[in-house]
């Protein structure tokens, strides 16, 4: 299976490549390019996993979270991608590095994905990190060249401690393969993989490692922070978490389980409480961003097979809401010229689309049903109860309430009431900015009402 999703990685990577030598004398070519290979890749695996979820018994399902994993992928760099052709890009970045990045990051998430060794799977993170680096120094403003410094020195050290674990396991079992490791219940595999999973909720960006995230997700260009905060972190830093927590969970991890529950719920109260301070609207989203990261990690530290289920769910939920959002804020940005919400009010009569596409994306991340948001905290509350974990599940309850009340006060700031002299002029930016974010707002809804069949599908991951 994963010789037949090669095509995934190999695909981006060659155009990636490709694209300075196309493109040298017309930009539109690097454009064309790497627009054509995400949304062929895109349209495969949408067919394959469609299938797989509709026709189990006609399509059998064979590595269901690499393929999961991979349309998610696909989705969000696809909606980036899409969106930065029309977003006018070329004025903040050289076009044919700028797509070329991302498709050599579409590259080295799918391999991430796919790979069946600890030491592959840190390798193509640290791709994923210089990647994601040139990324935010891809706009020369002095504020993303800040954000990339910072999120350089402070991810450093969690490569450290990851490659420190690594060295540890493979002290003790002379392998790195998953499948090894599995089976095994030797002391010092399990510190080993306790201090990778230390590394990775640092590049996670989870309580107490959250700081550099804020100002990475507000500093950088907003098409970069919404691939950064839709996918990027995800992939790179709790896919690894999950990933690790299935081959743990016939090791005795109840410390690591505590440990990983007390920094998801500090995780949570931390993200949804700052968000409710911020008066910048790509802070409060990056504050909202960490919260939901909280929700993904309670259910991995269940080390249970809904919790599992769960964090897969939502990380899939967190990319879709949460890329609609910081796509609409960079559409706002553009249209305005700020994100600063107290300079903002009455845009749902300039900007309809802009103001439904949030309220679906705002009412998912906090978890209102029918949309997908709804069914993926549900579970992580579910999973949480059933492990014993009674007072995490409840205070996930109340953060979900504490969520709904910051995008309530946001959809009011920026969108209802009287609208702002100064914005009198301004109208609803073009269609085809509009396009990616009304796709993926369907994508919430039909996700919520097909739950049944994605859980379903989640149901074989384990």
């Amino acid at each position: 299976m994963v010789i037949d999703l090669l095509s995934y990685s190999l695909i981006p990577m060659f155009s990636s490549l490709a694209l300075p030598f196309f493109a040298k004398k017309n930009i539109r070519i690097a454009i064309i390019l790497a627009n054509v290979a995400l949304l062929s890749g895109f349209i495969n695996i949408s067919y394959l996993i469609i299938n797989s979820i509709t026709k189990p018994d006609i399509i059998p399902i064979i590595d269901p979270l690499t393929v999961f994993l991979i349309f998610t992928i696909y989705t969000v760099a696809l909606a980036i991608s899409f969106f930065s052709t029309y977003y006018g890009i070329e004025k903040e970045a050289n076009p044919i590095s700028y797509y070329s990045l991302i498709l050599l990051s579409v590259s080295a998430m799918t391999s991430l994905v796919m790979v069946r060794d600890l030491f592959s799977l840190y390798l193509f993170v640290e791709i994923l990190a210089v990647c994601s680096f040139a990324l935010i120094t891809s706009d020369i403003k002095s504020n993303s060249i800040e954000a990339a410094i910072k999120y350089f020195f402070l991810t450093f050290p969690a490569s450290i401690l990851i490659i420190l674990g690594i060295s540890l396991v493979l002290a003790s079992q002379k392998a790195l393969d998953f499948e090894i490791i599995s089976v095994s219940t030797n002391i010092m595999t399990m510190i080993g993989l306790s201090f990778v999973i230390i590394g990775f909720l640092i590049k996670s960006g989870v309580v107490p490692f959250h700081f550099w995230t804020l100002d990475v997700y507000q500093g950088a260009s907003s098409p970069i922070s919404a691939y950064l905060a839709g996918i990027i972190t995800k992939i790179g830093g709790i896919y690894a978490i999950i990933k690790i927590s299935i081959i743990m969970k016939y090791y005795p991890v109840e410390t690591i389980s505590s440990i990983l529950l007390f920094t998801s719920i500090l995780t949570i109260l931390i993200g949804a409480f700052g968000a409710i301070a911020q008066k910048d609207m790509k802070r409060m989203l990056a504050y909202s961003s960490i919260s939901q990261m909280g929700y993904i990690l309670a259910g991995v530290s269940t080390f249970s097979s809904t919790g599992i289920i769960a964090a897969v769910f939502h990380l899939f939920n967190h990319a879709t809401f949460k890329t609609v959002l910081f796509l609409n804020s960079a559409c706002i940005e553009k249209q305005t010229g700020t994100t600063n919400m107290t300079e903002l009010k009455g845009l749902e009569k300039k900007m309809p689309i802009t103001s439904w596409t949030s309220i679906i994306a705002s009412m998912s991340t906090a978890g209102i049903p029918p949309l997908s948001g709804f069914w993926s905290k549900i579970l992580v509350i579910i999973a949480l109860w059933q492990v014993g974990y009674i007072k995490s599940a409840i205070i996930a309850i109340i953060a979900s309430i504490i969520t709904l009340g910051y995008f309530v006060l946001m959809q009011r700031k920026v969108f209802f009431g009287k609208l702002a002299e100064k914005l009198t002029e301004i109208k609803e930016v073009e269609s085809p900015l509009l396009l990616p974010v009304i796709i993926m707002s369907l994508m919430i809804i039909l996700a919520g009402i097909y739950v049944t069949y994605i859980y379903s599908y989640l149901e074989k991951i384990m």
